[in-house]
């Protein structure tokens, strides 16, 4: 199971409703059957908009992505996915990273909205998604923005195991807070209460997955049709951001632009979250 315990879900899911109050937005909540467990969706927005599918990474939720991008509902109808197996409304199924089952569970997630024409936005484990999505079936895919991407790249281990898992294994232990913050400090490039009070009873409440990332080959990526564009995080440890633009060149005939946020850890600032959102709407402008 995900969640450690009963008390834990419920202290994680009323941090999520306090998130989604706290937005003051007009939305729907739905849950979607799919073979690989039920998916909490929550869409805002004039559904005669263009849909755009947002995707949260590692131990988030779908109102934080929500909150990152508060203006794409000016151009299209959203709809923010709560991935599998995460702190979330979502069912606690853990799928296999090496088959292409995250991407079949989003693309049936798509079909049954009945979406077609859709703009994907993946932000870091949202991005393997997103492109397990694309290997599995791009017809019902117009556009992906993958926002500091896991399964292009990875950053050195060792660096990773010093500033993020060691601090994060004293956490879970000592449920000291000090520990927590390191880890938030080298994740983060800037980061709020509700953030480092989500992320300590994520990690406190959850068995959390920790295996090795895998990276998309050359052979799959080539594959790809359509359009990509890659937002990296100059400094982020997990998945540097020159080393991922220089591979993403490479490997995907379908590129259309890479932007690197400098200075910008693993989770962007807000500032670049608004740059980000600004690129996605101004590319609506020149899809129609």
């Amino acid at each position: 199971m995900f969640f450690k315990s009963k008390e834990g879900k419920d202290k994680i899911l009323t941090l999520y409703n306090q998130k989604l109050k706290e937005l003051n937005i007009e939305y729907s909540e739905k849950l979607v059957e799919t073979k690989f467990g039920v998916t909490n969706v929550i869409s805002t927005g004039n559904t005669n908009k263009p849909p755009l599918v947002l995707v949260h990474g590692t131990g988030g939720c779908a109102p934080q992505i929500l909150d990152s991008f508060p203006n794409l509902v000016s151009k299209y109808c959203v709809y923010a996915v709560d991935v599998l197996a995460q702190p979330n409304k979502s069912a606690e199924n853990r799928l296999d990273m090496k088959s292409l089952d995250y991407g079949k569970w989003l693309i049936e997630v798509i079909i049954k909205l009945r979406l077609k024409n859709v703009t994907l936005v993946g932000f870091s484990f949202g991005g393997f998604v997103s492109l397990k999505s694309l290997e599995f079936n791009e017809s019902p895919i117009r556009h992906v923005f993958l926002i500091a991407p896991v399964y292009i790249v990875n950053g050195n281990p060792l660096v990773g195991v010093f500033k993020m898992f060691l601090p994060l294994k004293k956490f879970i232990k000592t449920n000291n807070q000090k520990h927590i913050k390191k880890v938030m400090e080298a994740l983060f490039s800037e980061y709020d209460d509700f953030a480092l009070d989500f992320m300590s009873q994520t990690f406190q409440n959850c068995n959390m997955d920790f295996s090795p990332l895998p990276i998309i080959s050359k052979d799959k990526a080539k594959n790809i049709k359509t359009p990509i564009t890659i937002f990296a995080a100059e400094k982020d440890i997990m998945f540097p951001g020159k080393k991922m633009i220089k591979r993403a060149k490479k490997i995907f005939p379908s590129l259309e632009e890479t932007i690197l946020l400098e200075d910008s850890k693993h989770v962007p600032n807000a500032k670049n979250f608004e740059k980000t959102e600004e690129l996605i709407l101004n590319k609506r402008e020149s899809f129609f």
